[in-house]
């Protein structure tokens, strides 16, 4: 593996797209961001690549000739891997960024977009990602998160989650019984310090209700205009 400028192993990323343009234009950004980059065409050619050495991230466009995107991301999660995937989506496909986060995406930018746009959501991500966590056992009720073994139980039962999800859910045991804003999720989950959609914010409070609210009562509250909260319910 080639080494970046700071002596650290180059992040490898694979860029799949049918646009040419697009594909050497995202590349050529990645590259002078420092990263590995791989470049593939269709949906097949990028489940190869992935088998032949998985990559730290994947950017996927949704609308490839043989697969979509979706589907590749839904084989990729099937079979294991558990590299990062930014999805490209059509502008204005909201049920397509719902549904690309619902398949194990970590976040999705809307064609057209900015160069500077994509490689600030690339670097989030791997930001996130590839953070070393203390290893500390967090609990709050019966929910119980362990850092170094990236698991979390609720009431005794094991619980799934991806890794956003998971980095979500520690957020929230990190500041119990406290009121955090869309934007404050945003930039200590996510990342995003230009103003990303806060969109994603809410779609991931979803999936993490869904996933623990059938152990136990709901934990995460919604504040009306403020933002949520991580609460016991009242005896």
């Amino acid at each position: 593996m080639n080494a970046s400028s700071n002596g650290e192993p180059k992040r490898r990323i694979l860029v799949v797209d049918d646009e040419p343009s697009l594909v050497d234009a995202v590349a050529t950004a990645l590259r002078y961001e420092d990263y590995e980059v791989e470049e593939a065409s269709t949906g097949r050619a990028a489940l190869a690549a992935v088998l032949r050495q998985e990559p730290d991230l994947i950017v996927l466009d949704w609308m490839l000739p043989d697969l979509e995107g979706i589907e590749v991301g839904r084989r990729l999660r099937a079979q294991g891997f558990k590299c990062a995937v930014l999805f490209l989506t059509a502008k204005d496909a909201t049920e397509n960024k719902v549904e690309a986060l619902r398949a194990g995406g970590d976040d999705y930018v809307t064609k057209p977009f900015s160069l500077a746009e994509l490689v600030a959501r690339v670097q989030a991500i791997l930001r996130r990602t590839g953070a070393e966590l203390p290893g500390d056992v967090l609990r709050f009720a019966d929910v119980v998160l362990d850092e170094q073994r990236h698991s979390v139980s609720r009431a005794g039962t094991p619980v799934e989650l991806s890794a956003t999800e998971f980095n979500l859910l520690r957020f929230f045991l990190l500041n119990p019984r406290r009121v955090l804003s869309k934007g404050q999720i945003l930039q200590n989950v996510w990342h995003y310090d230009f103003g990303g959609s806060t969109n994603v914010v809410e779609t991931y409070v979803s999936y993490l209700r869904r996933k623990l609210d059938p152990f136990g009562p709901p934990l995460i509250k919604t504040v009306r205009q403020a933002g949520y909260m991580l609460e016991t319910e009242p005896p």
